[in-house]
């Protein structure tokens, strides 16, 4: 694969709900094909933003954002649609359809955007199931599975289209130590055995460094650091070191910025 196009490319993109503040300010990124690469920072940085300019969700204000060889820019609504076909995307807490079936919930995908013969769907969403690890529980509702168990059918779900971008929005959040390692293990294992390409939004220093082959590090609304895993644990840059640490103060203050106390207790007006 050396010497392709990296299969996401965004340069200088700035972006804001509110004009007054922006989420993204000049935020420049590439993902190269075959990879499984990191966004991470604190909460409210811009990195589900990011994953949603990436999937075509949002336009940004400024800048460029080229996906799986495609300006974003110049592309309608009907195009925009065709691409994400060739995207899956896992979102933080599953979003299964709670009144199908684990089969039903990987099958859907295809009865949706294909015109395969439908014993053809079942057999490979039979094999979906397989691969992350519940064929057995095929016919099992979502509410009769464990938080775990539901992330891999939706990871399932995911990959029903055989995507070549995986896009996944905080996989890890509410799950217990086992089924964290689970989820991230298949991450890496389905990217690297179907040949995609996956980003992973997180702020799970400990999983993430084990698992992706390159990090951007976000601090609000811009990219400030970004590096393999082992170079990053090395780096003296502030907010890098205070994120991976999980240092209480540093960069992203503890106390919230405040008037000072005599002002807050009524002392000032009091003296003067």
């Amino acid at each position: 694969m050396a010497g392709l196009a990296p299969i996401v490319e965004i340069e200088n993109v700035s972006f804001g709900y509110d004009p007054a503040r922006l989420a993204l300010d000049r935020v420049s990124v590439s993902i190269p094909r075959g990879a499984v690469v990191a966004i991470m920072g604190q909460s409210g940085c811009g990195k589900t933003t990011l994953l949603r300019m990436i999937a075509g969700w949002l336009r940004p204000s400024a800048g460029s954002v080229r996906v799986l060889g495609r300006d974003l820019a110049g592309l309608g609504d009907a195009e925009i649609f065709a691409l994400r076909r060739r995207m899956g995307m896992l979102f933080q807490f599953g979003a299964l359809f709670t009144d199908m079936t684990a089969f039903e919930n990987v099958a859907f995908q295809m009865r949706e955007h294909t015109d395969l013969p439908e014993a053809l769907i079942h057999d490979l969403a039979m094999l979906k199931l397989e691969a992350v690890g519940l064929r057995g529980a095929a016919h099992r509702m979502p509410g009769e599975l464990s938080g775990g168990m539901a992330r891999r059918v939706a990871l399932a779900r995911a990959i029903a289209l055989d995507p070549e971008l995986m896009l996944y929005d905080e996989p890890f959040t509410g799950l217990d130590p086992i089924s964290l390692g689970v989820i991230a293990r298949l991450i890496r294992q389905l990217n690297d055995s179907l040949g995609q390409t996956s980003i992973v939004v997180s702020h799970d220093v400990a999983e993430c460094f084990d698992l992706v082959d390159y990090v951007y590090m976000m601090s609000p609304g811009r990219v400030v650091a970004h590096g393999t895993p082992a170079a990053l644990r090395r780096s003296d840059h502030p907010f890098v070191r205070q994120f991976v640490a999980g240092e209480i103060d540093g960069p992203i203050p503890f106390h919230y910025p405040a008037p000072r106390w005599g002002a807050d207790l009524g002392l000032e007006a009091a003296d003067g």
